[in-house]
């Protein structure tokens, strides 16, 4: 994915995609797109079709929306964006003009529906829509790459990928926890690819769509879609988690982008150390390999088993103890070690083999 289009040709830095979470009347969405416009948003959202979890609650207005869109549009002059699920509604969305298409959690955690999607697409030769892929719900880097793959393959260049967070059972602070360490990894593995932060789904509440969208621009994302409603407390869905487009507003001036370092002359001398660090450390797991093939080769020897659970067990504790001491994370240190011995235990099966 290394042809990709800008999102659309007129935005801010960074892109705000805002607007009701659904379309609920049209009066509901010239209100909300008129404010918004008057504070400087050129890309309107709304839900036509709502995939929701319990059946009887308000599931969208459906393909009546998108005409509201092209009201939007042709009063305001913003751009449009709704979310798209299956053949029928990308075939009624194209029709009807919408720039931008969006797919949410559950169809991206869909193959299926994400390939009819594509085809669709194809068929309809589609390659001026832009495309944003949320991630699925649960926390697959490849399930997303996958969806995204499907709809670049389908000829669509103006692509991106939306982080909403993901669905973990229990109560948390956040509705869907970030777990920005997956988009980070989306990002290093496709630089040129554009990623939008849902800080209205991640947090589930308006009070967290500031601090979630400054975590995301001091990441490097490219920009946010926020459900901003005109009357959010009586929004037919997502209420708690809506905000007004004066409020948008409001945190969009305390908002700032970091600014690029790439240039200084003290970063780069901090990355060459973070380089030879990072040498050092691979020499030292590799010294740590060959210990563990020669500990492998004396249990061959000696009719041992590979793994030795009360040795493992105290090892990791200690080791955790350490590394916290260290001033290291409790659950890095765990899963840096875990890794460390997976590797440490497929040597010695290897040595047994021989």
């Amino acid at each position: 994915m290394k042809d990709l289009l800008p999102i659309a040709s007129y935005t801010s830095t960074p892109i705000i995609i805002a607007g009701p979470c659904s379309a609920e009347s049209r009066e509901q969405m010239l209100t909300t797109a008129r404010a918004l416009k008057a504070e400087g948003i050129s890309i309107f959202r709304a839900g036509a079709w709502k995939p929701r979890t319990s059946p009887g609650t308000f599931a969208g207005v459906g393909a009546v929306a998108l005409e509201w869109l092209n009201d939007v549009k042709k009063e305001t002059g913003m751009l449009t964006a709704t979310e798209v699920a299956n053949h029928t509604h990308v075939s009624l969305a194209l029709q009807a003009g919408i720039d931008i298409l969006w797919i949410g959690a559950r169809t991206t955690a869909n193959p299926f529906a994400m390939q009819e999607i594509a085809d669709t697409l194809a068929e309809r030769g589609a390659t001026d829509v832009a495309v944003l892929v949320k991630n699925p719900i649960n926390p697959e880097l490849e399930l997303w790459i996958g969806a995204l793959q499907r709809i670049y393959n389908a000829g669509i260049r103006r692509l991106g990928a939306i982080h909403r967070g993901f669905s973990v059972y229990g109560h948390h602070l956040y509705r869907n926890v970030p777990q920005w360490d997956i988009p980070i990894e989306l990002h290093l593995r496709y630089p040129e690819l554009p990623i939008f932060c849902d800080p209205s789904h991640i947090g589930g509440k308006r009070e967290l769509i500031e601090p979630l969208s400054q975590e995301a621009l001091n990441l490097g994302y490219d920009g946010l879609i926020v459900e901003t409603h005109c009357d959010p407390d009586n929004a037919l869905s997502d209420s708690a988690q809506q905000i007004t487009p004066r409020r948008l507003a409001e945190i969009i001036l305390r908002l700032h982008k970091p600014a690029t370092l790439s240039g200084s002359e003290n970063l780069a001398a901090l990355r060459a150390r973070i380089d030879t660090l990072d040498t050092e450390l691979l020499k030292i797991l590799s010294q740590r390999m060959e210990v563990c093939r020669e500990i492998g080769r004396y249990k061959r020897d000696n009719n041992m088993k590979v793994v030795q659970a009360e040795r493992y067990n105290d090892v990791i504790s200690s080791r955790i103890a350490e590394g916290v001491d260290g001033g290291l994370g409790e659950d890095f240190v765990r899963r840096l070690l875990l890794s460390i011995h997976d590797e440490s235990v497929r040597q010695q099966i290897r040595i047994l083999k021989d």
